[in-house]
């Protein structure tokens, strides 16, 4: 072979060397691309326990935390949280997020044990850390927000007082701007500003509603109070389930072949039923200041509307929330269709665990035990009705459903205040893109389908 031959022959693998190793490391590049994506997305995926089932969070609630995103040095200090307990989970949730605006970790509150709107020194403060857990709250909003303890100050600096302003004249625009001009310059020089004057429920709303529902998540019951709800709620379905066979039962004596479900779960529906005096009047004048006919429900109404939900007539326990001076009304527990059994914490038998704990406690194991029921029913002018709503909106949106209306859901919820399909409640799930809280206390968060 001449050397002409050679040196062609040279520079054909010498081409063919160099495009196999670009390829090469084409692939590598790719290869690696790939795998840092892969491994950003799914390693922000999480398990949380919810109502004792295992849901799979959407990465986005922890990517969206970062360690660097909420100092530890810099606290803020809110006056304590007053009044019932869904009022005190939005004013908590606001004091996180006023926290969050100004780059702060939140002191961790004072909440209150009793129901007392003026007399003030009748208030019974409670621990925040005796009701949700401390540990488990920082650790789900990690990089969000933060709780703080007081233990945990240095007391390098004073404390600056920040007055929030009131009357008409302090405007929502004004209010936002007081709080930028907070987290700058001498005041956010302090180790804590303290916020004085109005308890956070009353402060003006800045925050959208998927803030809100972050917090929300957080908010996770002692075990204490956890357990005392799994009693109730194992209770209502035992009761189920015992009704259940009964008919199962007569069945199987007409047919040999009916394979009996009594070692089923049996479901159940609860119902926040506002039918007390102070509602009662409450609601009628807020109907004629809106001029919204849609928020008064009588008792008849309800029972009426819960009764078109359901088409079976498996018997089917509904778990009735209501006020303490309805317990000996036994006009609530009567006219409920055939399948409907309706029972309320005293005709449960249950008024017991309630009767060992403070207002603020009763509450909480109510609304658990509204949140884990198969169907929830409630009025959506109601601040606790809202909020298990809310809830249970969020639980169908991390598993990818936005919408009720057009299918079947394993958490629907409903508005026996409007009036929807085969004269049954409207489908009720919240709208998650509303820009503040606002519409949660007005009604208007129901999807009409």
């Amino acid at each position: 072979m001449d050397l002409s031959s050679k040196s062609k022959l040279s520079r054909l693998i010498g081409c063919q060397l160099t495009s196999l190793t670009y390829i090469c490391l084409a692939l590598v590049t790719m290869v690696l691309f790939l795998r840092a994506v892969l491994l950003h997305s799914f390693s922000g995926y999480g398990v949380i326990e919810w109502n004792n089932l295992d849901l799979i969070l959407s990465h986005s609630l922890l990517l969206n935390s970062h360690d660097e995103g909420i100092r530890r040095d810099k606290y803020l200090e809110v006056p304590q949280i007053v009044w019932g307990l869904n009022n005190q989970k939005i004013a908590f949730a606001r004091a996180c997020l006023t926290a969050r605006m100004l780059n702060r970790t939140l002191l961790m509150p004072s909440l209150s044990a009793s129901l007392f709107y003026k007399e003030i020194d009748r208030l019974q403060p409670i621990s925040f850390d005796k009701v949700f857990q401390f540990d488990k709250f920082n650790s789900l909003c990690k990089g969000f927000v933060q709780l703080g303890l007081y233990s945990d100050l240095k007391n390098q600096t004073g404390i600056y007082d920040l007055q929030k302003g009131s009357g008409r004249k302090w405007t929502v625009e004004r209010d936002m701007e007081h709080l930028k001009q907070s987290s700058r310059g001498h005041v956010d020089e302090h180790e804590v500003i303290r916020i004085v004057g109005k308890n956070p429920f009353l402060w003006h709303d800045h925050w959208p509603v998927e803030d809100y529902a972050r917090v929300f998540e957080c908010l996770v019951l002692v075990d204490e109070i956890s357990k005392e709800a799994d009693k109730v709620v194992s209770k209502i379905r035992q009761i189920g389930k015992k009704h259940r066979s009964k008919t199962e039962m007569i069945q199987s004596d007409f047919d040999a072949n009916t394979e009996s479900s009594s070692t089923a779960t049996a479901p159940y529906i609860a119902v926040h039923m506002r039918v007390e005096i102070d509602w009662m009047i409450h609601c009628k004048k807020l109907e004629q200041r809106s001029g919204v006919n849609q928020i008064c429900s009588s008792k008849q109404e309800i029972i009426e509307r819960v009764g078109n939900i359901v088409s079976s007539e498996s018997p089917t326990v509904v778990y009735l929330a209501v006020a303490d001076s309805l317990l000996n009304d036994s006009s609530i527990l009567s006219g409920w269709k055939k399948g409907l059994l309706p029972f309320e914490k005293k005709k449960l038998g249950v008024d017991g665990i309630y009767k060992k704990h403070p207002y603020l406690i009763q509450s909480a194991i109510d609304y658990e035990v509204c949140s884990r029921a198969d169907i929830f029913v409630g009025n959506s002018f109601s601040t606790f009705s809202s909020l298990v709503v809310l809830e249970r909106t969020q639980k169908m949106k991390r598993m990818g459903i936005t919408r009720s209306c057009d299918i079947d859901v394993r958490w629907p919820s409903y508005a026996y205040n409007i009036l929807g399909e085969s004269n049954g409640p409207q489908k009720w799930m919240t709208n998650m893109s509303d820009s503040t809280l606002q519409a949660i206390s007005y009604g208007s968060n129901a999807i009409t389908c």
